[in-house]
């Protein structure tokens, strides 16, 4: 298929049943745009919704967010998870404001924190209209389908290919509404499991359709059996009612949020508390809990203790400060300890 009537049957089918009231849409400017495909990494738009009305209350514009503290950025991004996400734009808008210009090439967008090709591409496309191709999992979808390219797209052959097409199908002119509309189709209609190919404007080309493999495409990344990493939770009441939090390191898992120490075993959490000449008054384990990371399981067992002679107690990993139960809600924390510490407060 040629790609102007590829390009002419997609913006059509945009022209009626494209999305046109994203809250990034309008008003529509580089920072908004930035700021949502950042935030559309790897979650969905209806997750994405409350967090980008939120976060631009909160930061209205770059230099806003430039001038805040890492720990603001993380309080209004706990949650969204991908941390590393909410740090990289931090770091971005102090980049960009520095140099007092918003970057409006892929070249100058992709060597910036947490910009990639493809969200590059979809910045310069939707907030510039310059002709530059998009490949997020929406678009890799429709594509590997459109052309019936197997294999996994996290192979170098085939995301080669795929690039290929998507250079080939973005046009000129209205690349704007295009970018939209592709991303659109793939969230849609040509969706992960139960596509609505009936109503898809490309079905009459569509060889996955025509072969009847729709169901098979794009190819799954080879399954993987993730590791299991166990953990114990201290949560550490002293007799003000207040609990001890831990700052996490700036990089890696929960990077930079507010935690509870962490421990290898209860034994470990005891010898801890022997070593701090702390008298516990009472102790007590809850249910081991699971949150999946990408790569790995984290099975958590949060382990209660009551004391009261704690006044020089300090973590010596990390930062770490004494919170009472209304303060958590004002600390940027990882959802699950959010989670964790509401649940325990409303016994």
């Amino acid at each position: 298929m040629k790609a102007f009537s590829f390009q002419q049957q997609l913006l059509a089918w945009f022209e009626l049943q494209g999305r046109k009231d994203l809250p990034w849409q309008h008003p529509i400017s580089p920072y908004r745009v930035w700021i949502s495909e950042i935030m559309l990494q790897q979650t969905q738009v209806a997750t994405v919704i409350p967090y980008f009305q939120r976060f631009m209350q909160a930061f209205p514009d770059i230099k806003t967010l430039a001038n805040a503290s890492l720990d603001e950025v993380l309080q209004h991004w706990a949650g969204l998870g991908y941390y590393a996400r909410a740090r990289n734009l931090h770091k971005t808008a102090i980049l960009i404001t520095e140099s007092d210009e918003f970057p409006n090439s892929v070249e100058k967008l992709v060597v910036l924190p947490g910009i990639g090709l493809s969200t590059a591409g979809a910045i310069s496309s939707i907030a510039f209209n310059h002709s530059a191709a998009i490949l997020d999992g929406n678009v890799r979808r429709v594509l590997a389908r459109f052309q019936a390219i197997s294999g996994w797209a996290g192979t170098a052959s085939v995301n080669k290919k795929l690039w290929e097409l998507s250079r080939f199908y973005t046009p000129v002119a209205r690349v704007a509404d295009y970018t939209q509309a592709i991303m659109d189709l793939g969230a849609t209609l040509c969706t992960r499991s139960k596509p609505k190919c009936e109503q898809c404007p490309l079905i009459k080309n569509c060889k996955a359709y025509s072969q009847g493999i729709v169901a098979e495409l794009p190819t799954s990344k080879p399954k993987k059996i993730s590791p299991i990493k166990t953990i114990v939770l201290l949560m550490l009441h002293n007799n003000q009612q207040q609990i001890l939090l831990e700052k996490r390191p700036p990089t890696g898992i929960w990077g930079g949020l507010w935690s509870l120490p962490e421990f290898e075993t209860i034994e470990a959490v005891n010898n801890w508390c022997c070593l701090n000449n702390m008298v516990i008054q009472q102790q007590k384990s809850l249910k081991t809990q699971r949150h999946t990371f990408t790569h790995y399981h984290l099975d958590y067992t949060p382990l209660v203790i009551y004391s009261h002679n704690l006044t020089n107690i300090v973590m010596e990993t990390s930062p770490s400060l004494w919170y009472k139960a209304e303060e958590i809600n004002t600390l940027a924390l990882a959802a699950p300890i959010k989670q964790l510490l509401q649940q325990t407060m409303e016994r």
